[in-house]
């Protein structure tokens, strides 16, 4: 899926993202496998007003939170460094009402405009 992701950000011109995207990607896809116990999880990408938008859906309700880890834990920081990602380029995330998507928002960098205008979609 990270390859896929890469792949398409790379043929919209969004290179500037991919390694922010390669993270939330892992991040968000692990977090739905290890902890929604179930089998089928999807991953969308699409560009709308200004923001890429990453969403991972596993179908189960719960939503995802950052939690307090110790300083020597192995694991539980993958939503810390989503929201630190994320925040550096002015976005946000969450997770829908009932929690079976969590999603991330990413502030496209400026295109010189005479690369003229990115129309993409995918999901």
């Amino acid at each position: 899926m990270r390859r896929i992701a890469a792949a398409l950000l790379r043929y919209c011109g969004l290179d500037a993202l991919i390694d922010e995207v390669m993270v939330i990607v892992s991040e968000l896809l692990t977090n739905a496998v290890l902890h929604s116990g179930t089998a089928e999880v999807a991953l969308g990408l699409s560009v709308r007003d200004g923001f890429l938008r990453v969403t991972v859906t596993d179908g189960m309700p719960g939503g995802a939170a950052c939690k307090d880890v110790k300083q020597n834990a192995e694991s539980g920081r993958g939503l810390a460094l989503v929201d630190a990602l994320v925040a550096e380029h002015s976005g946000s995330w969450g997770t829908s009402n009932n929690g079976a998507t969590t999603w991330c928002d990413l502030t496209i960098p400026s295109v010189d405009p005479s690369e003229g205008p990115r129309r993409w979609e995918a999901s």
